[in-house]
């Protein structure tokens, strides 16, 4: 993940002033030593675009948080978490997601749900397999799968025709498919 981010988001003042609701579109809880992520994200699901929850000690993901259907980046690497819920589908506007060093062993196959993920970084997780939903992906440019325990790659894995970054170092990948 090579974009810089904004630590603070839009900010139209609150509705005692005119009458708005406060907008926040970018969350950043890094370094917070959570066991869980923070409720209050919640109130911002209509607005928030970008949610960073990097090196904490989270473990579970809430469904509420696929709730946040306006979510374009989706940042938490080095936490404990095992798995990635099914609910991920519902991140339709998800553009960039980045899971690495954590415990993650597979991808669920509804990901393909997620068609405007352009940027995966799941490097150092012990991810056997991508799902063959993961070659609808099609708008995906960067993959990063290093340090994962990958056996194989999906048969229709070449028809990610847009990938311009792809590592795959560290892996137990013995052949790569067309």
């Amino acid at each position: 993940m090579t974009t810089k981010r904004k630590l603070i988001g839009r900010l139209v003042p609150c509705r005692c002033f005119r009458g708005e609701e406060e907008v926040i579109s970018v969350l950043d809880y890094s370094h917070c030593s959570l066991q869980q992520v923070p409720k209050e994200i919640f109130s911002f699901e209509r607005t928030l675009e970008e949610l960073y929850l990097d090196a904490n000690q989270i473990e579970e993901l809430p469904k509420q948080l696929f709730n946040c259907q306006a979510l374009k980046k989706l940042s938490m690497p080095d936490n404990d978490l095992s798995n990635l819920p099914t609910t991920i589908a519902s991140l339709v506007n998800l553009k960039e997601l980045d899971i690495s060093k954590n415990g993650i062993q597979e991808f669920p196959d509804n990901i393909k749900c997620c068609k405007g993920l352009s940027v995966v970084e799941a490097s150092v997780n012990p991810i056997t397999k991508l799902p063959d939903g993961f070659t609808q992906l099609l708008n995906l440019t960067q993959l990063f799968l290093n340090d994962a325990f990958l056996e194989y790659l999906p048969a229709n894995f070449g028809r990610l025709s847009k990938l311009r970054i792809l590592e795959l170092r560290e892996n137990h990948l013995k052949t790569m498919p067309k």
